[in-house]
């Protein structure tokens, strides 16, 4: 039985199939794979994740903590740490260390799972909203809440789906700071066209773009002590009010998005008018398209390398940790030159 009668305008719920759950990572083929491994010129890797400990407090969602590390403990309540074995058996001369760690799966370089965002829509038809994910997966059966049985947990649309899909193919850099510098500027359609054209930038279907504008360089250059305010008012970010933005996200046949900023888009986004998405980029990848989104990735060291090759394409290595349940991951891609 179909999980909705109606579909989202603009969305492509059911084309991938009536259960999907990666959306448009379907459109990273074999062939795309093999056209993605030929752009490996130089064997050159670089490590596209920020340390998982940074940008460091809770500044920039007050949500979201720095891991939290300790040992595992061995009987008597004693740390695994630097634990000598000869305290069990006096004929062991190992020494062992094993550790646990609490960690805010979004926290960082991140993934967002199909599970990040849904919305309030009728897709049954009946004239009441329910709560809905991308491709029609519901709110409390498919994606529980607290207080549903089993507690928190999608059975649906979590990150493993991603991980499992195995995310490697044709990385796009577009290079934001190169046009617009590290004012805090909004880009929508013409601007972003403007910097394809400038720059040469050809995206094909099934291509991996990343977004660079310097956000995560600044992090990185804060070292732990990020200052909010200069955060929050630099660097370049999509404009996701503008449709033919969006448009163009829906049309250019792109697999996944990604920006080395706090949200990809601009945070908040410009007012809409009537009832609107809060984030509308979200809502339109996450729940319109399945398209997953990457944030607060590495990008300045590549684009940096990119540009001085008069390149803009890679090799993208870049899977989640495939932890049933989760609707977020850490990141840590790999681009190869």
């Amino acid at each position: 039985m179909s999980r909705w009668v109606n579909r989202p305008e603009g969305s492509n719920w059911g084309d991938f199939g009536p259960d999907d759950q990666i959306g448009r990572l379907n459109l990273i083929t074999p062939e795309k794979i093999r056209a993605a491994a030929a752009e490996v010129k130089t064997g050159e890797r670089f490590c596209l994740s920020l340390p998982l400990d940074l940008p460091g407090g809770n500044i920039l969602n007050p949500r979201r903590y720095p891991p939290e590390i300790s040992p595992t403990m061995r009987s008597q309540n004693r740390p695994n740490m630097n634990y000598n074995l000869s305290q069990d058996d006096p004929n062991m001369i190992d020494v062992i260390c094993d550790d646990m760690v609490v960690l805010h799966t979004q926290y960082s370089s991140q993934w967002d799972s199909l599970a990040h965002v849904g919305q309030e829509f009728d897709a049954d038809g009946d004239g009441r909203a329910e709560i809905v994910y991308y491709n029609g997966y519901r709110g409390g059966e498919h994606i529980r809440g607290p207080e549903d049985e089993g507690g928190s947990r999608a059975l649906a649309l979590g990150i493993e789906n991603m991980a499992a899909a195995g995310v490697q193919g044709r990385g796009v850099m577009i290079d934001l700071e190169g046009a617009f510098g590290r004012a805090k500027t909004l880009v929508g359609y013409d601007g972003l066209m403007r910097v394809l054209e400038t720059d040469n930038v050809v995206i094909e279907e099934g291509d991996m773009i990343c977004l660079h504008t310097g956000f995560a360089q600044m992090i990185m250059d804060m070292d732990g002590k990020p200052d909010k305010d200069k955060l929050h008012n630099s660097c370049a970010a999509l404009d996701g009010r503008d449709g033919r933005l969006l448009n163009w996200i829906s049309d250019s046949g792109l697999s996944l998005l990604i920006a080395d900023n706090y949200a990809v888009e601009a945070y908040p986004s410009r007012a809409g008018h009537g009832n609107c998405a809060f984030l509308p980029i979200h809502e339109h990848c996450l729940f319109k398209l399945g398209i997953h989104l990457g944030e607060l990735w590495y990008l300045t060291p590549l684009n940096n390398w990119l540009k001085a090759n008069g390149r803009s394409r890679f090799l993208l290595t870049a899977p989640p940790i495939r932890l049933p349940g989760a609707v977020g991951s850490p990141a840590n891609p790999v681009a190869t030159v």
